[in-house]
């Protein structure tokens, strides 16, 4: 009998490759590995990523309390029985509760070195972050949903994060300022649903930016090598009035001191924050690295709007893709088609511009100027996609009639109204 065939090839691999293995398979099917044979009877519990989510445990009952009370004990005896460090610690499930287990945990988790930390608990469901969680100086990622957190007087900032997204957590402004500014090697940081914040960010490595809620005012201080910007303004038309409370410039304070900029998203009432306050004597920056740019809901019959997106446009000379929506129709301030012309300095042209995409596009007087020009300034212009929103066939008809007899600075640019 040849005895090389009958060999465990697998359970001779080093242990850093089956973990590898291990952690491929979901966590439950990593334990049950330990039916396999003696040699397996323990792999998996030195295993340093560990993923918890609904899949855990069987899903054939139907009482949530039972489903819940099941992972709560599959959870607790795979970490009472674990060996050895413990890098990434996720769990999302939609069963389970706010629940004293998860503090138990936490703690354990502070004394295995843990570098990654996920929470997500069911739909509606908040917990309280222990005090300990600070204590946690090896994170490099930490991401909370529907979470309270209060970092003690004594916490001096996650010395290795480098990723931080918080997601619907009460936590008081200056709280949330200080854990930002406390943590000098944090590159990427997402808010998501923040109610009435005055937020001022001060990262000098944030590279990537994600801003959510109902924001007072932003300021950018020191932010310098940002290269991409996502921001929704959450706000409804009967408290726009805080905008106009704005101290300063909003565009100065958000846009100041970014000048690395390659990508820039802003939704729901972005433009009409950056218009509070607009300083139209004050010398711009040239974002030369910005390459894309998305700008929705824009109203083309507000004036300030509209200069803001003139400001954006003209002050970033390499601009290849140009996304932007109107918003719905509201009565204009300013009946002069021209306004785009005249904001435009002398022999200005955008020399990178290959791709504009307007969407809700209602045809009205300064979206119609607004094509009109960006036509006749993009020479090297490859597609321009124009969608409307609704309106009547006859309307949408004149208004493509009138598009495609606009001048073009590029002999091969085309117009795609879909």
């Amino acid at each position: 009998m040849d005895m090389d065939s009958e060999r465990d090839l697998i359970s001779d691999l080093p242990q850093s490759i089956i973990e590898t293995i291990l952690v491929k398979l979901p966590i439950r099917d990593a334990v049950m590995t330990s039916t396999l044979s003696s040699k397996w009877r323990y792999k998996w519990s030195t295993i340093t990523q560990l993923v918890f989510d609904d899949n855990c445990v069987p899903n054939t009952c139907c009482d949530k309390s039972i489903v819940e009370s099941n992972l709560i004990h599959f959870i607790a005896g795979f970490l009472f029985l674990h060996d050895g460090p413990i890098h990434k610690f996720a769990l999302s499930s939609s069963c389970l509760s706010s629940t004293p287990d998860i503090d138990q945990w936490l703690l354990f988790l502070s004394r295995k070195d843990i570098k990654e930390l996920n929470i997500e608990l069911g739909e509606g469901e908040w917990f309280r972050a222990p005090s300990y969680l600070f204590s946690c100086q090896k994170l490099t990622r930490l991401e909370l949903l529907r979470c309270e957190l209060e970092p003690p007087l004594s916490f001096k900032g996650f010395s290795c994060l480098k990723h931080l997204n918080l997601q619907q957590v009460i936590i008081p402004p200056r709280a949330i300022e200080n854990l930002i500014s406390s943590c000098s090697l944090l590159e990427d940081l997402m808010l998501s649903y923040f109610d009435s914040f005055e937020l001022t960010i001060r990262a000098p490595k944030l590279k990537y930016l994600n801003l959510e809620g109902e924001f007072k005012e932003i300021f950018l201080e020191n932010t310098p090598n940002l290269v991409t910007i996502s921001v929704s303004m959450y706000m409804t038309e009967d408290k726009t009035e805080h905008f106009e409370q704005s101290s300063g410039c909003n565009f100065e304070k958000f846009l100041g001191n970014v000048p690395h900029i390659e990508q820039l998203a802003g939704h729901i009432y972005f433009t009409k924050y950056l218009s509070i306050g607009n300083d139209k004597e004050s010398n711009p920056m040239v974002y030369l690295h910005l390459k894309v740019l998305e700008l929705y809901q824009v109203s083309f019959e507000d004036l300030n709007e509209i200069l803001v997106v003139l400001r954006l446009i003209i002050s970033s000379p390499n601009l290849e893709e140009l996304h932007i929506s109107g918003s719905a129709y509201t009565p204009s301030d300013c009946e002069d088609d021209d306004v785009w012309e005249k904001g435009l300095p002398v022999g200005c042209t955008f020399n990178k511009l290959k791709l504009v995409k307007i969407t809700d596009f209602s045809a009205v007087l300064h979206e119609m100027a607004f094509i009109k020009f960006m036509l006749a300034h993009s020479p090297v212009l490859e597609t321009m996609t124009v969608s409307p929103s609704y309106c009547t066939v006859d309307k949408k008809l004149k208004a493509l009639i009138e598009l495609v007899s606009y001048r073009r600075a590029s002999p091969v640019a085309t117009i795609q109204f879909t």
